[in-house]
């Protein structure tokens, strides 16, 4: 059983920051792809950014130049760096594991 773990959303301001945080367990993390996904109210669950096993990273236009997606594998952790946030990012972010595990979800409200 994989359980995963987000952690690090809450309310900033348009132009801050926050770092979300997902910790993994029950799998041989290393391995395995690792992505982020978001869903704003009202609208479908879209993949933010994914990293692989080899560290390559891909990230959704809408987000690109502003996040990034990193990971751990000794401690089984992967982040997301979220900087210059905008309205538009509000959502509840989920932590994914490749073998379709999903985490609870963090809420990044983003207001001024």
């Amino acid at each position: 059983q994989v359980q995963l773990v987000e952690s690090g959303g809450g309310l900033v301001q348009p132009g801050g920051s926050l770092r979300l945080s997902c910790a993994a367990s029950g799998t041989i993390f290393s391995i395995y792809y690792m992505a982020w996904y978001r869903q704003p109210p009202g609208n479908t669950r879209d993949l933010v950014a994914r990293i692989h096993s080899d560290g390559s990273t891909y990230y959704a236009d809408f987000v690109k130049g502003r996040f990034t997606i990193s990971r751990d594998n000794a401690k089984k952790m992967v982040y997301l760096q979220m900087n210059s946030l905008k309205p538009e990012d509000t959502a509840v972010y989920y932590c994914r594991h490749e073998g379709a595990w999903w985490g609870q979800g963090t809420q990044v409200t983003v207001s001024s």
